[in-house]
């Protein structure tokens, strides 16, 4: 399980990476046709995603934590952790967990699924 962790970690650190980029392409090379991002500000397809980049990068450097991995199905996989991140042209740094469902597709994987949650400390009822 290890290893399929490690794997998905990778993909996910590649859409973070491309955040900072700016770099479109290989946002969309990750994410699936299909892809729904559930965000504090509402929903969001592949086509919003992307297209925040449009402006160049949106992120200036993040930190990923507390990854853990649980398989869906044969073909899907769950991938939750924690970012610290400071979004382009800001300096507070911002903390939120985030949920990703990734698909298997041929060799690799795309991003059918995300939702982040912001950190605010409040315990859950």
């Amino acid at each position: 399980m290890r290893d399929l962790l490690d794997e998905l970690l990778a993909c996910e650190t590649r859409v973070w990476e491309a955040l900072v980029a700016g770099d479109r392409a290989a946002d969309e090379a990750a994410l699936s046709a299909d892809f729904l991002g559930v965000y504090p500000d509402g929903f969001a397809g592949k086509a919003e995603h992307c297209g925040q980049l449009a402006a160049g990068p949106t992120v200036a450097r993040f930190r990923l934590r507390q990854a853990r991995v649980m398989a869906l199905g044969s073909d899907y996989v769950l991938l939750s952790y924690h970012a610290a991140y400071v979004r382009a042209g800001q300096e507070a740094e911002e903390e939120m967990f985030v949920s990703s469902i990734w698909r298997r597709a041929g060799t690799g994987w795309v991003n059918v699924f995300s939702q982040d949650t912001p950190a605010t400390g409040i315990a859950v009822p």
